[in-house]
């Protein structure tokens, strides 16, 4: 498996560490995922995410060849700014989920899923390298998420740098944060407020150390794959590998609105426009559970027929709710808010019930 710069720092924590696409990566500290997780929602939890990929786009035509790459709308991002996007085949499968940065006009990043870091790679270069170079600095670079209401409060102290200046999705390409040269960026994947910091791999583990010191001081700890799970989940964030892959498009996954159909051209336009005008026929819907169970990943759904109807693609405790739930797809029409629906937990028809929007947002359960 491989490590990140971290992995050592893990292991003097007493992590329990586990296999998750290749890299030995923490699944939890002593005290277990639910106090991680509330750690999160209610302070601030520091994670590794250094095995995610970074990849850069230089040269007069960078732009172009992001564009080409993604879904939304590169042409609308000022240099410090960042965007939500999807990277598709020329079917509308999507290839990955990712974050564009815009350092300048002339050079971009982005940030992808660690599991498709070759893939990625290897579709980029194809299709970009012919318009600007391509470089993977992945490798090189560190990057650890500092997520949860005191974010800010706790972050200050360690840079100069303004930090309630930046708004959600700004990006600071240079600065000093606890005396390590990084980049910072206001984005995460918890629901919450927090920031995302870059710096070179072999600084890694002396950022992490001070910002575990600065995340203690408010109540906050290090967290794990696990508690990254399950935030991520009560926020409705889409996992891909779970929620998304390449026979999944971005509309039918209710990523709509990082399509613009009538924007700049880019790969899977085409496919996305008739799927538009033709109407979807599933849709990623999520769901509470009413009976007794917890749906997995995998498991069966049905219409309140008992029709089998879709397959649960993410699932699991919400610990910020206390109530179970779950993502999956459903026909079109079975996707409105207080529908009934039924999981096959194991053998036992469970009831459940279609919701809308994240289960959790920011400051409201």
């Amino acid at each position: 498996m491989q490590r990140t710069p971290l992995y050592e720092s893990h292991l003097r924590l007493g992590a329990k560490m586990v296999d998750f696409g290749g890299w030995a990566m923490p699944v939890s500290y002593p005290g277990g995922i639910i106090d991680e997780h509330r750690a999160t929602r209610q302070a601030v939890g520091v994670f590794d995410v250094c095995h995610m990929g970074e990849i850069h786009f230089r040269g007069a035509r960078a732009a172009e060849a992001v564009q080409l790459l993604v879904t939304n709308d590169v042409g609308r991002l000022a240099d410090g700014r960042a965007l939500y996007t999807v990277a598709c085949l020329p079917t509308g499968g999507i290839v990955d989920d990712l974050i564009v940065y815009r350092i300048s006009g002339t050079h971009y990043l982005i940030v992808v899923n660690a599991g498709n870091l070759e893939k990625d790679r290897a579709w980029f270069f194809e299709h970009a390298r012919p318009l600007c170079d391509v470089t993977d600095a992945s490798a090189e670079t560190g990057l650890i998420a500092f997520q949860g209401p005191g974010a800010k409060h706790a972050l200050q102290p360690l840079t100069k740098l303004g930090l309630g200046d930046l708004a959600s999705f700004a990006y600071v390409d240079s600065c000093e944060i606890a005396g390590v040269q990084a980049s910072i960026a206001r984005t995460g994947y918890t629901g919450e407020d927090g920031f995302e910091i870059f710096c070179e791999a072999k600084d890694a583990a002396t950022l992490w150390d001070r910002l575990l010191e600065a995340a203690a001081g408010i109540g906050g700890k290090p967290a794990g794959l696990g508690a990254r799970d399950t935030l991520r989940l009560e926020a409705r964030l889409p996992l891909y590998g779970n929620d998304l892959d390449e026979t999944t498009t971005p509309l039918e996954a209710g990523l709509g609105w990082v399509v613009k159909l009538d924007g700049a051209d880019f790969i899977g336009r085409p496919a996305l426009r008739t799927q538009s005008s033709a109407g979807v026929q599933r849709k990623l819907c999520g769901f509470v559970m009413t009976g007794r169970g917890i749906a997995r990943h995998g498991y069966p759904l049905f219409d309140g027929e008992g029709r089998p109807s879709g397959t649960t693609t993410s699932g699991g405790p919400a610990p910020t709710l206390g109530k179970n739930i779950g993502l999956g797809y459903l026909p079109a029409g079975l996707d409105r808010a207080g529908e009934r629906i039924s999981v096959d937990c194991r053998g036992k028809r469970v009831d459940a019930e279609v919701v809308k929007g994240p289960f959790y947002k920011r400051g409201r359960a």
